[in-house]
């Protein structure tokens, strides 16, 4: 079709971390491209904001080893693209009860990935880390050089900015309401504010708010449930600052159990360490509850336990919300719409809160996906719409769920 100043080859829906590195693909090869965001880019109110995100190889399912592994590869090829950095390397280590099946299938995944790791007992961690981590007796823990920090705002950024370098359209405050075919001028995508586009494809990406727009377009309702979440900062005492910093030999780290609890070297907040519980409160994301961010007791435990004193554990200093688009299984959502639509529109949600560090691949996937109908060199039934259909509960896996549903006292 011709070009008109709202016609596009492809429309993408939601300019987080997916739209925007899905964009930046499309821009790259040559394709009109459209990046619409119904906030200001950059915005708080959902998943690709604050200062830092882990990256880690070490997955208790082994088909998210494949993107995270490409992922890598193409954060470098961002950053030289961009010239600067958002990917800040460093070892991951897992730790959690010697029986617990979720941290045994990570040693798995490492075996039949080829990952190079180690497992390790308690007096070894204390040896590794110079008494910085501390794991009972009956715990063990597994060490890896794949790890690492991304800046998640700054990667947004870097996106968004190589998108509109290779000819992207960038419009935020632009919120869409229908996506509906049009005849010969292909999907026909409207927004609140009246204005109309028309694409030859659309990507939609638009994080907590997948499921409301997803069943107004085609009445289907898939099974993302969106949680606020608090990300807490913890005080490293005096004189222990750069022990815990990123570059001296300090990981990031998830320690497996009940609860599952995650965190990052000291790198954005001077003589702060990042330590959080992987969870949250169902929301409304449009009647966000906006705290009272609580903070379990035992994760103050933890903190004391763990850093044996090292980190002030009595209350965090400071504390960020987030918002998690939760799938029952906590895998992705990556597929065609389908129905009337068929190829022409594709969904990428329910990323689960442990999405971001493979959103360059995930871009690339999306964007494969609008453009040729299928997704080179990956896997993606795990992914598919139709897992819930089979299952209301989706993959079935052999050790229990990471994300702990907290229930709110409002």
């Amino acid at each position: 079709m011709g070009y008109s100043n709202n016609e596009f080859d492809v429309i993408v829906v939601g300019a987080g971390v997916m739209g925007s590195s899905t964009a930046y693909q499309l821009a790259k090869r040559g394709q009109k491209t459209l990046l619409l965001e119904q906030f200001d880019f950059l915005h708080h109110r959902g998943s690709s904001h604050g200062e830092s995100r882990t990256i880690r190889a070490t997955y208790p399912e082994d088909y998210y080893f494949s993107l995270v592994d490409e992922s890598y590869r193409l954060w470098e090829q961002a950053q030289s693209e961009i010239g600067f950095k958002v990917y800040f390397k460093a070892q991951q280590f897992d730790m959690g009860p010697s029986d617990a099946k979720s941290l045994l299938s990570v040693i798995a995944t490492c075996r039949k990935n080829a990952i190079p790791y180690q497992v390790l007992d308690h007096r070894e961690v204390a040896e590794r880390f110079s008494g910085r981590i501390n794991i009972p007796e009956d715990w063990i823990g597994v060490s890896c050089e794949l790890g690492g920090i991304i800046k998640p705002t700054k990667a947004v950024s870097m996106f968004q900015m190589l998108a509109f370098k290779n000819g992207a359209c960038l419009k935020d405050n632009i919120k869409v309401v229908s996506i509906s075919k049009d005849g010969d001028r292909g999907l026909k995508v409207a927004a609140s504010n009246g204005e109309i586009f028309w694409g030859k494809k659309c990507v939609v990406t638009v994080g907590g708010w997948m499921r409301n727009l997803v069943k107004t377009v085609c009445g289907i309702e898939l099974p993302i449930q969106p949680l606020e979440t608090n990300v807490c900062y913890w005080r490293i005492k005096d004189g222990h600052e750069v022990e815990y910093a990123i570059g001296n030999d300090f990981p990031t780290f998830a320690s497996y159990g009940h609860p599952y609890i995650y965190g990052t070297p000291s790198l954005e907040y001077p003589g702060l360490i990042k330590v959080a519980v992987h969870g949250g409160y169902q929301c409304n994301p449009d009647k966000r509850p906006w705290g009272p961010g609580l903070v379990p007791d035992s994760l103050n435990q933890w903190v004391e336990q763990r850093f044996k004193g090292k980190v002030d554990s009595s209350k965090p200093v400071i504390t960020q919300l987030c918002v998690y688009s939760m799938t029952p299984d906590e895998d992705f959502v990556i597929d065609f719409l389908g129905g009337e639509f068929g190829k022409d529109v594709v969904i990428g949600g329910g990323f689960s809160g442990h999405g971001f560090k493979m959103s360059p691949a995930i871009g690339r996937i999306l964007a494969d996906l609008a453009l040729i109908g299928e997704a080179k060199g990956v896997e993606l039934k795990q992914f598919r719409i139709a897992r819930f259909e089979e299952n209301p509960r989706g993959n079935i896996k052999e050790y229990e769920d990471q994300v702990g549903l907290l229930k709110s006292t409002l």
